[in-house]
């Protein structure tokens, strides 16, 4: 009699326990079902007011979100999809392009030229740098297309973003509170773009939610794209985390290419004159435009701004934590500077940039040449190698094959023997082609296709040569 006792209390212990499994699993279909719904993957029709859709529905709506997030296409709720559903992502629906794994497009604006203005800021980022996350953000697609954007400040815009929560007389799309849904935008030619304030956004770091990259995807929309099937495109529904040498998908380059056209030179700045020539003329052909990740480097700097100018030929292209911008016209920049040469520096010291070429230097202030330049190069060789400012000792470094010297610029003068590089740069190699002490204060040196970190001691760290073309270019 007790052990039927005790063989009736264990099959309803384990009745219990079964019965929470189907109730948790029960919680958890609804949960998907509710997400397919939200996003677009099933479609209730207006006269139905329940959630009755056939096991066949379900399963091709399913699929679709696996395919689309990369996972196996079991049309299954299973772990891996129910966690892949409450990442952190876009409040716009996912009706993907049904015919092709491509792009979509959703409107387009019929101009080329758009205003923006940023109504609220983010309280975690503060003004200063939330306007620079949105501009950074509109930079992704102003510098792949011939579209340009303004930021203003007063009257009406044709893009306006801001922050909001779950107040519901903001906007009929309140957000959900801190995770899930970050942000959502309409398509052309509504131009509203709202950001959830109860995120934590930030910049430059693995924590809380990027706003760069979220600002970014949701101007695509109000720019016309659809969500991309590809998971690590920008126009990818959900947030794949902070990336600081993100860069825009093949997908997302086309799409917005399809609606706007391609970035051409003349949409980068205007034309210029070329600044006359020292030379005999005939002496030198104008050069091709380079490529970044193929050309090696005539020169790179950290210039204004912490802004890294590289060169090569007549032309400099910035390179940026999420590419490089299309290359330009060096006279384009900086007037009356010729093409093809041999370093370049600026120095935080003086707020003055140095060119090198030849036997003359340049000397800038801004983009402003100063008054007197270019000034014949005393004391040492024409036609250096490369030239770095190293913030240790305040003095600019310049190299030719394999030997430096020291400037004091404010002193106005070079120390006037050289020194081999191997006494000071312990790894390093020799005959460069260009140099610079980056945001990081670490010394780089270039070299062919190549590159050499410095630790502080200013010995080559380990692991290095790598490539400057995927690393430095992100090709």
């Amino acid at each position: 009699m007790k052990l039927l006792s005790l063989t009736l209390l264990f099959q309803l212990f384990a009745w219990v326990i079964l019965a929470k499994g189907a109730a948790l699993n029960s919680m958890e279909k609804e949960e998907a079902l509710d997400f397919l719904l939200q996003f677009g993957y099933l479609q209730q029709p207006l006269e139905q007011f329940s959630h009755k859709f056939t096991e066949e529905e379900i399963e091709v709506a399913l699929r679709a979100f696996q395919l689309a997030s990369g996972l196996p296409t079991t049309g299954q709720v299973d772990m891996a999809t129910l966690s892949q559903m409450r990442q952190p992502r876009c409040g716009v629906d996912d009706p993907f392009n049904e015919r092709t794994f491509k792009y979509l497009l959703l409107g387009r604006w019929h101009k080329k030229h758009l205003t923006y203005r940023i109504y609220s800021y983010s309280k975690d980022l503060g003004i200063p740098a939330t306007r620079t996350a949105i501009q950074a953000a509109f930079k992704y697609w102003s510098d792949v297309t011939q579209l340009t954007f303004q930021e203003v400040r007063t009257g009406r815009a044709d893009i306006r973003l801001s922050f909001h929560g779950a107040s519901p007389w903001i906007c009929s799309r309140s957000f959900d509170g801190p995770g899930h849904v970050l942000a959502h935008a309409d398509i052309p030619e509504l131009g509203t773009v709202h950001f959830d304030s109860d995120e934590y956004w930030t910049e430059g770091t693995s924590r809380g939610i990027n706003l760069r990259i979220i600002a970014a995807h949701e101007i695509g929309h109000a720019l016309g794209l659809g969500h991309s099937r590809y998971p690590t495109a920008l126009m990818a529904p959900s947030y794949n985390g902070y990336r600081p040498h993100f860069r825009l998908h093949r997908d997302d380059i086309e799409g917005i290419q399809a609606l706007y056209g391609k970035k051409t030179l003349s949409t980068t700045a205007p034309e210029t004159t070329p600044a006359p020539s020292t030379s005999p003329a005939g002496t030198l052909k104008p050069s091709k435009v380079p490529d970044p990740c193929k050309d090696e480097l005539d020169a790179i700097m950290l210039g204004s701004y912490d802004k890294t100018y590289a060169f090569h030929g007549d032309y400099v292209w910035m390179v940026t934590d999420f590419g490089t911008n299309p290359p330009l016209k060096i006279s384009a920049l900086w007037k009356g500077l010729p093409g093809r040469l041999d370093a370049a520096v600026h120095s935080p010291r003086t707020g003055r940039t140095y060119f090198f070429k030849g036997t003359k230097v340049w000397r800038y202030r801004g983009f402003k040449l100063d008054y007197g330049y270019p000034k014949p190069l005393t004391r040492i060789p024409a036609k250096i190698d490369a030239a770095f400012y190293w913030p240790v000792n305040k003095k600019i470094f310049l190299f030719k094959n394999t030997e430096y010297w020291q400037w004091d610029e404010l002193g106005s003068h070079f120390v006037n023997t050289p020194r081999k590089i191997s006494t000071l740069f312990t790894g390093a190699p020799t005959h460069l082609n260009a140099a610079l002490t980056w945001e990081n204060d670490k010394v780089y040196f270039f070299k062919g296709q190549r590159y050499w970190r410095l630790n502080d001691q200013l010995r080559v760290e380990r692991g290095y040569p790598l490539s400057t073309a995927e690393r430095w270019m992100n090709c």
